[in-house]
């Protein structure tokens, strides 16, 4: 699964980087200051969260949990990011009652990813 973890995660760290610079150049005069700001969280945390799935392959443990920590971050990041994306392209402020389910996930990836780090039994 390492593999999966790193792609995944340099995947949507280009996401970030594409739909930062999409907001910055392409939607500044189409959106008012709160949709991009919303936008840009979106970005920010898929980023986040993008890093935290290169380090869950870099970590290189094929466990239950960090299966599970990167799961989280994908889903996480689907529908956290996802629904910011929609609420700041759309005006449907709606979709912002999907969001907290992202953030739960993301949540839950933290949680099981240092459970994992706590269990590892490396070279130390």
């Amino acid at each position: 699964m390492s593999r999966t973890w790193l792609v995944t995660g340099c995947l949507f760290a280009f996401l970030s980087v594409a739909m930062g610079a999409f907001a910055t150049h392409a939607l500044r005069e189409r959106l008012d200051t709160y949709a991009l700001s919303v936008f840009q969280t979106g970005a920010t945390y898929l980023m986040y969260h993008a890093l935290a799935l290169i380090a869950l392959g870099l970590a290189n443990q094929n466990s239950r949990l960090t299966f599970r920590a990167g799961y989280c971050f994908i889903f996480g990041s689907a529908i956290f990011s996802g629904s910011l994306f929609a609420i700041a392209l759309s005006g449907n402020k709606s979709f912002g009652m999907i969001t907290p389910v992202g953030g739960t996930f993301f949540l839950l990836g933290w949680i099981f990813f240092s459970l994992a780090a706590f269990r590892f039994k490396g070279n130390s």
